[in-house]
């Protein structure tokens, strides 16, 4: 074994060896983790995804063509001192969707996660690794990154909690980037008391505010009714004041992401693929062939965002906080979202999250009770918007809820 500083150990790394288990391998279905590690120290258990540095060991991304060329991390991302500080004990570099690029989680190179609620359904993307490692019991804590839902859709997914931190609040240096006005980094935990764990790691001394918010608006979205009810009961069961608010940025907040995130990943991602085509899996490829339906509306998006984000914060005036469903429905199949089923899923799964990365405001997603009709069962998932740096009081909001429907 190789011993890798500062205190990390390779135990297996089961996407790279020489052949490495193929696509449809049960082994590769089953990867949560790109990298195993056997790190010392006394703290929480962590999972790191893939796409974030930890010294002496190679970053992926998840991504063949990166692998070919990486070498391991001269030191860990920004993001870790906290971790480092507290003895975390970094379990895995977790599997992820190629690039962070798409929301399903699944992964050509490196197998796919396999979604612990419905094998049959996407764990959610991009950090679906880090989700299942919480889920499994793998890990007490998960980082991801969250560029246009990518925390909070597979902890809807996989019927965990997931915090999409205020742009900028948590350094993003030594990941590997995906569109750089967007990232951001987050937790993923079982339960909101976990979420609050990895906001100490992340950002030593954090604390929730003392009490929930005074009132919580309910934006209205075409959701499945299930999924509505479940939010609605959710809410209700806190006994917090609920306002139903109006606001009609949904489809704006959209196109507006849209015309940056496909500039930004361009600029990014396309020099890897034009070097190594062969190595970038055939979603992510289709993802950089539809760039130039964007581009064009890139400076115009620019010019345009300032005002959007006023007409989403002015809401803050009337709410606290605001509450929808993380995703608009149960999570599709793995058959639903290959070939020309591709981006009709990724723009139902992301509708309600991505915009919020264009706001650059924080989002919290966590599992709430659903109809025994909707999924099984299964969870449905609320997700709380606040106002920029209101991580705070999102999480004790969040226990709120956690406390009022168990």
């Amino acid at each position: 074994m190789r011993r890798l500083p500062p205190r990390q150990q390779i135990t297996s790394v089961p996407g790279r060896t020489a052949a490495g288990p193929g696509p449809g391998s049960e082994a590769a279905q089953m990867s949560t983790f790109i990298t195993k590690l056997d790190g010392a120290g006394s703290g929480p258990r962590v999972a790191v995804k893939d796409n974030i540095d930890v010294a002496g060991v190679p970053t992926t991304a998840g991504c063949r063509a990166l692998e070919r060329i990486g070498a391991p991390a001269a030191r860990d991302a920004a993001c870790l001192g906290g971790l480092r500080a507290a003895g975390a004990r970094l379990v895995g570099k977790a599997n992820m969707h190629e690039l962070a690029m798409l929301p399903l989680g699944t992964n050509p190179w490196f197998g796919s996660p396999i979604n612990p609620l419905d094998a049959d359904r996407i764990p959610g993307g991009s950090s679906s690794g880090s989700a299942v490692a919480v889920a499994t019991g793998e890990a007490d804590v998960a980082l991801g990154t969250d560029t246009g839902g990518s925390v909070r859709v597979p902890a809807a997914c996989c019927g965990i909690a997931g915090l999409k931190t205020t742009y900028g609040r948590i350094p993003v240096g030594g990941t590997w980037p995906l569109a750089p006005s967007l990232d951001t980094v987050g937790p993923l935990a079982a339960t909101i008391g976990g979420l609050v764990l990895g906001m100490q790691l992340l950002e030593p001394g954090f604390r929730p505010a003392p009490a929930p918010a005074a009132a919580i608006g309910r934006l209205r979205t075409a959701s499945t009714p299930g999924i509505d009810a479940a939010v609605d009961d959710a809410l209700r069961a806190t006994g917090l004041r609920v306002v139903d608010l109006e606001w009609d940025g949904f489809e704006a907040g959209a196109n507006l992401f849209t015309a940056i995130f496909f500039s930004e990943i361009w600029e990014v991602d396309h020099e890897l693929a034009d070097a190594d085509p062969g190595g970038i899996g055939a979603d992510c490829s289709q993802m950089l062939a539809m760039v130039d339906l964007f581009r064009p509306g890139f400076e115009a998006a620019r010019g345009q965002l300032g005002a959007w984000r006023r007409s989403l914060l002015d809401l803050f005036s009337r709410a606290e906080l605001l509450a929808l469903p993380t995703l608009p429905a149960i999570p599709p199949r793995l058959e639903e979202v290959a070939g020309e089923g591709l981006v009709p899923a990724v723009i139902d799964i992301t509708r309600h999250v991505a915009l919020f990365n264009a706001a650059g405001v924080p989002c919290s997603a966590q599992p709430v009770p659903a109809p025994n009709g909707l999924w099984g069962g299964r969870p449905a998932s609320l997700q709380l918007v606040g106002p920029p740096g209101g991580e705070e009081l999102l999480l004790a909001t969040a226990a709120q809820v956690e406390a009022a429907t168990r």
